[in-house]
């Protein structure tokens, strides 16, 4: 009887070298953006002369990392993801010196473009995920984004514990926090000289083009999975941006918004060390369900009440939420495409998830702010606004649960 040998088992030596460099990058550079969370709105709130555009900077933020997608997107599939990465950290250190000079002169115009700027780091950290896959086996790629993903771990505990440092370190209050976020970048790009991802080769001319962009959008596991991550991504940052602004509201410190932070940003990354093993084992699909499920007990707890506990509660699962139905979705995502179609799908796929995201920080703001005669209204209004939209999602992921097996 012939023996055939089976085919040896991918190297993933390299994909394990990148993902432990994107793990640095999001623990150091990822610092920032609980900073910026933290501090943006009520920084905002003590410039804008509206209360109701106190969330405004984030909402920059958000739109500055949406409208860096695609061109990021490009960038890197030209020259490699070096370069992208490099290119989104010097954005964020134009925008924490933009930000630094408005806090100076008390400008809240140029504070929000500072904070515009600041979304292209947003958005190239968005792509450390994808990063981590494409060096990696298709058995390794859902353990490589989760590992990636639980670089935040560190990022959760080193951007709130600055915050309490620099907020108040210099005479104008949150000046310290921005000079701090270009330090950071400073420092943190130099990571990506280690990164070892080769940059994409130029199609010749009968290469196989792909996909256009509606074609994947039409595609039914693309879809939902574009959906559950916007869903999530957009539900987190709608609670988790008015999250200060209600915990300082209610008459707790900005160091119990800086720990209701912490809280948050470590549930969002904890389990990461575990989602991929989850994924591996139950499926994306079901891990997103799970996701979907959390989030909704996130605004469950949250109208129960304002003690500083079940804030805590509620952005822990909010947290937690978010990872199961991210990282869920961005798996799903990565599986459905070939690899010449790679630039176009991550990136229409961020455009979109940022697009959402933008909206909802937009309109935390005002629900937060403007609708209702307290504190605790706003809150509430803001967790009943996340109702319509896991509707949505769990839908989509339903239907397509219940469809056969093809891409």
């Amino acid at each position: 009887m012939t023996v055939i040998d089976a085919p040896p088992a991918p190297d993933d030596r390299i994909a394990r070298r990148n993902v432990f460099v994107l793990v640095a990058a999001q623990a150091i550079l990822g610092a920032q953006m609980p900073m910026i969370f933290t501090i943006a709105g009520l920084a905002g709130q003590s410039l804008a002369s509206n209360p109701c555009w106190a969330t405004l900077p984030i909402s920059a933020t958000v739109l500055g990392s949406m409208l860096s997608a695609t061109p990021l997107s490009a960038l890197m599939q030209r020259f490699g993801r070096r370069t992208g990465f490099v290119a989104g950290s010097v954005g964020g250190m134009i925008g924490a010196a933009i930000g630094a000079l408005a806090l100076y002169i008390g400008n809240f115009p140029l504070f929000v473009l500072g904070a515009l700027f600041t979304g292209m780091y947003m958005s190239a950290q968005g792509f450390y995920r994808f990063a981590a896959a494409d060096t990696a086996s298709d058995a390794f790629r859902p353990k490589a984004i989760s590992w990636v993903m639980a670089g935040g771990l560190l990022s959760a505990v080193i951007g709130p514990q600055l915050v309490k440092i620099t907020a108040q370190a210099f005479v104008f209050p949150f000046l310290g926090t921005y000079l701090a976020v270009i330090a950071l970048n400073a420092v943190g790009m130099f990571l990506f000289a280690a990164l070892r991802i080769p940059t994409p080769k130029a199609p010749s001319a009968n290469a196989p083009r792909g996909r256009t962009r509606m074609e994947l959008l039409r595609t039914p596991v693309i879809a939902v999975s574009v959906i559950c991550a916007t869903v999530s991504y957009a539900l987190m940052n709608l609670v988790m941006t008015s999250s200060p602004l209600a915990v300082v509201g209610c008459g707790f410190e900005t160091s119990d918004a800086a720990n209701v932070v912490t809280a948050h940003v470590l549930a969002m990354y904890a389990p990461s060390f575990i989602t991929g093993h989850i994924i591996a084992r139950i499926g994306a699909d079901k891990v997103v369900a799970i996701g979907l499920a959390i989030l909704a007990g996130a605004g469950a707890v949250a109208m129960t009440g304002v003690e500083l506990e079940k804030f805590f509660l509620a952005l822990i699962l909010l947290g937690v939420g978010w990872n199961f139905g991210f990282i869920g979705a961005t798996t799903m995502l990565a599986s459905s495409y070939e690899p010449y179609e790679r630039g176009r799908m991550q990136g229409l796929n961020d455009l979109i998830v940022f697009g959402g995201v933008t909206m909802a920080s937009l309109s935390s703001g005002g629900l937060m702010n403007c609708s209702g005669g307290s504190v605790q209204s706003g809150w509430e209004a803001v967790n009943m606004a996340m109702v319509p939209f896991l509707v949505l999602a769990g839908g989509a992921l339903i239907w397509l649960m219940s469809r056969p097996r093809t891409i």
